[in-house]
């Protein structure tokens, strides 16, 4: 089933896509899915951000390809990282780079999307706790992170988490490829069989440090081949079995030109 959250009217709405047809369902959509007996075409909506995180809880060096690219050692437990709800973007909305940057990096990831509430949940158990799976842009001012030496500035600017285009609920989560292409170009190519830490273990490690609530997302991570975007980029991250997450880079409001 893939969840979509989008608006026709002016205001946010959730559905199920099937085809090119949207079935609109509650807005309480933690509480259970109930169809609602309406239904739109695609064409006929704007897609937003699939869901409306309280946070972000993203995770660092989970490819065995990525520790590899950037000479880290291989972590022990989940490397952990907040980017802020103010960051998230939908498909097909502006990355605006800052101009605080001279370097931002596309980094394709793996988006977990949180069901319910989780707290202390056992590996064993956390599967209960996740509602489905989306594309992620976990884009990365990458001068700044290496200046500030933590990650916080350099991960969280506004317009630096893109979500979609879609939740989707029935998909094994152990062996997806994924694909980031800049311009069209193959840029990051991997699959989730390389991660670290599993999908399971990254739900029960997070909730250990924190509280899971409805409708937060876990970036489980990127394979190697980051590299930087410049305005005017399009940036696509496709993930098997899900869809493709479209975005555009752009200048700041008044900036115009390429950054680098």
């Amino acid at each position: 089933m893939r969840i979509v959250r989008f608006t026709a009217d002016g205001r946010p709405r959730y559905g199920i896509l099937q085809d090119q047809s949207i079935q609109l369902i509650n807005t309480s959509l933690f509480r259970g899915i109930k169809p609602l007996g309406e239904s739109l075409k695609l064409t006929e909506v704007r897609l937003l951000a699939p869901c409306q995180p309280s946070k972000i809880v993203a995770i660092g060096i989970n490819y065995h390809s990525h520790a590899t690219e950037f000479k880290h050692d291989l972590p022990e437990s989940p490397l952990m990282f907040i980017k802020p709800s103010t960051a998230v973007i939908g498909p097909e909305e502006n990355i605006v780079y800052p101009p605080l940057s001279r370097h931002v990096d596309y980094e394709g990831e793996l988006g977990i999307v949180i069901r319910k509430q989780a707290h202390q949940v056992k590996v064993e158990h956390a599967m209960e706790y996740v509602l489905g799976y989306t594309c992620f842009n976990d884009v990365t001012a990458r001068d700044l992170q290496k200046k500030d030496g933590q990650w916080t500035r350099a991960k969280g600017f506004d317009t630096f988490a893109a979500i979609g285009p879609w939740i989707e609920t029935e998909l094994d989560a152990s062996s997806l490829n994924l694909e980031t292409r800049l311009n069209g170009k193959i840029k990051q190519k991997g699959s989730t069989a390389d991660l670290i830490f599993s999908v399971a273990q990254l739900v029960s490690s997070v909730s250990q440090v924190m509280t899971l609530l409805p409708g937060d997302v876990i970036a489980s991570g990127t394979p190697s081949g980051v590299g930087p975007m410049q305005p005017g980029d399009i940036v696509e991250i496709e993930i098997q079995g899900i869809g493709i997450l479209r975005n555009h880079v752009v200048a700041p409001s008044g900036i115009t030109g390429r950054q680098g």
